[in-house]
C-alpha cells in the first residue's frame, strides 16, 4: 500500500480522489439541506401560537368561531409545515448517515 492510497483512505471513506471529491460534494449538499430545514423549523415553531389560553383558563372560556374552525386558520397551515418541514429534516439525516457507509463509495478493483 502506498502512502497516497493510505492517506485517502483516512480522510473519507472513498478509494480513490474522484470519489473523494464526490463524497464531500454530496455531504456538504446534505448538510446544507438539513440546515435550511432545521431553520425554517425553528422559524415555525415560534411563529406558531401557543394552544394555552393564559389566564382565561380559570375562569372558563366560551368557544368561539375563530376556535370552531382551527383546521382551516393560518394556525392549522403553520402547524402543518411545521411537521412537513420536520420530515424532511428526518429523512435527509437519515439518508444522509446511510451515505457515509464505507462500502457505498468504496470502488471494487
Amino acid at each position: 500500500m502506498d502512502a497516497l492510497s493510505f492517506i485517502t483512505s483516512l480522510l473519507a471513506p472513498a478509494s480513490d480522489w474522484a470519489t473523494y471529491d464526490t463524497y464531500r460534494i454530496v455531504s456538504f449538499v446534505f448538510i446544507a439541506l438539513m440546515f435550511v430545514a432545521a431553520v425554517v423549523a425553528i422559524v415555525l415553531v415560534m411563529l406558531t401560537p401557543g394552544n394555552s389560553n393564559g389566564i382565561d383558563a380559570l375562569g372558563g372560556t366560551s368557544e368561539t368561531f375563530y376556535g370552531k374552525n382551527k383546521g382551516k386558520s393560518t394556525e392549522a397551515k403553520l402547524k402543518l409545515w411545521t411537521y412537513i418541514c420536520l420530515g424532511v429534516l428526518a429523512v435527509l439525516a437519515v439518508v444522509f448517515f446511510i451515505l457515509q457507509i464505507t462500502s457505498i463509495w468504496t470502488v471494487a478493483s
